[in-house]
Formats: C-alpha cells, structure tokens, sequence
C-alpha cells in the first residue's frame, strides 16, 4: 500500500468515528461564594463564563476556558484546578464533554473590570449557591454545585455524568 492509499484509509477512518462536542468554563466567585452567572442572547437561560473549545486550533481544554473568559467578561484569568468533568448525553445533539475549572474569587476590581461581550451576552450577576438551582437547570446546575462541593473538600476533580457524580 501507498503513502496516499495510508493516508486516505486513516482519513476515511476517522471520519467514520464518532463525534463529541468539548466545552470548558470557569467557576468565579466573589468574596461571598457567590457564583458569577451570564445571561446568553442566543438562549434561554443563564450560564456560566465559557464556551466550545477549538480543538481544530489545538486549544486544550485549559486554554478554552481562560480564552472564554476573557472573551466573554473580558478578565484575563489563568484557570486553576480541574473542579469537574462531565459527560452530558447528547439530546438532538453529539455528546458534550465539559471541563470546569476554578476561576477563582474576584475581587473588588476584577469586578468593576467586567466587560461583557455584547455579540453573546446580555448581563451578568452573582448568585449565592441556595439560588443556583433558579437559574441553572439540568446537568449545568448539578455540575456547578458539584464543583462547589469539590472546592468545600478541599482537593479532587469530580466525575460526573449528566451532572451526577460517579465518584
């Protein structure tokens, strides 16, 4: 076989495997645990700074969520720690990987600092956990307060599916 016949079978290989969807975000906080929220313009709803990772350009899972962020509210944060990774069913759609990470507490300034990106978002606002459940439904609800859980523990990464935690 031929470098060409190698490369068109591998070609035809990968596009008969099926396909996943990647999404990262970040978990920011204030001073008060509250969580900071985003109000999308393309949907119903609210949601957390973050987005699809463009894996065509090699951006990691890491690098999605800093560029998001920065993006969409305009702060230029590094991620920290891996909170959760969860495996959300495709419904009409490709199965969603989603990476959350620690955004961090924002201060004072980082606050005053936010910069909505006007093409994706309408408003933004914090949101104390015992109110997280009003504003986001389904497997990102259950992902932010696992999160929020790891982050109470102190150490680890949950694993979940649909948002429930397998461990």
């Amino acid at each position: 076989m031929t470098t060409t016949q190698d490369a068109q079978g591998f070609a035809a290989y990968l596009a008969s495997l099926p396909r996943v969807l990647a999404g990262a975000a970040a978990l920011l906080r204030d001073a008060h645990g509250r969580v900071l929220l985003v109000e999308p313009n393309y949907r119903e709803g609210w949601a957390l700074p973050g987005g699809t990772i463009e894996s065509d350009d090699g951006e990691t899972p890491r690098q999605g969520a800093r560029r998001e962020t920065a993006e969409e509210i305009g702060l230029d944060r590094e991620p920290g720690r891996l909170l959760a990774v969860d495996w959300v069913h495709g419904e009409g759609r490709p199965p969603l990987v989603a990476y959350l990470y620690d955004g961090g507490v924002l201060g004072e300034d980082d606050l005053a600092a936010i910069r909505l990106q006007e093409e994706e978002l309408l408003s933004w606002k914090l949101v104390p956990r015992e109110e997280l459940a009003d504003h986001l439904h389904g497997a990102l609800g259950r992902r932010v307060l696992a999160a929020l859980d790891v982050l109470a523990e102190g150490s680890g990464t949950a694993e979940l599916e649909d948002g429930y935690r397998v461990h």
